[in-house]
């Protein structure tokens, strides 16, 4: 999600001190070797190629420990349950205050 909203958001976590790394897809993520120190994932719902959803259950399959938060425009509340039941430790919805993006990364590294 190499894209101006992405920038963003990662602007937004390092102006904090986080340390932040993009990928273009979920399968790029995958591929990377940056995959084994991630703690935290911030994922869109909807992706090119695999979604954040099932990035998410990807992970939660192979009991991986990175915590997720998913981010979206496009949710509900049965999305949001499935999230959450997969193992998101937050959910928001676009838009968002940079605090709540920033309260959900720092729950998913305590």
């Amino acid at each position: 999600m190499m894209t101006n909203h992405c920038v963003g958001l990662s602007g937004i976590l390092r102006s904090v001190g986080f340390g932040v790394e993009t990928f273009a897809s979920a399968e790029e993520f995958l591929r990377s070797a940056q995959r084994e120190n991630t703690g935290c994932l911030v994922l869109d719902l909807r992706m090119t190629g695999m979604s954040g959803l099932d990035l998410l259950r990807h992970l939660a399959v192979r009991d991986s420990p990175i915590r997720v938060v998913i981010l979206t425009a496009h949710g509900d509340e049965e999305t949001r349950r499935r999230s959450l039941q997969a193992g998101a430790v937050a959910f928001l919805d676009k838009p968002f205050h940079s605090d709540a993006l920033l309260d959900a990364v720092r729950a998913a590294l305590r």
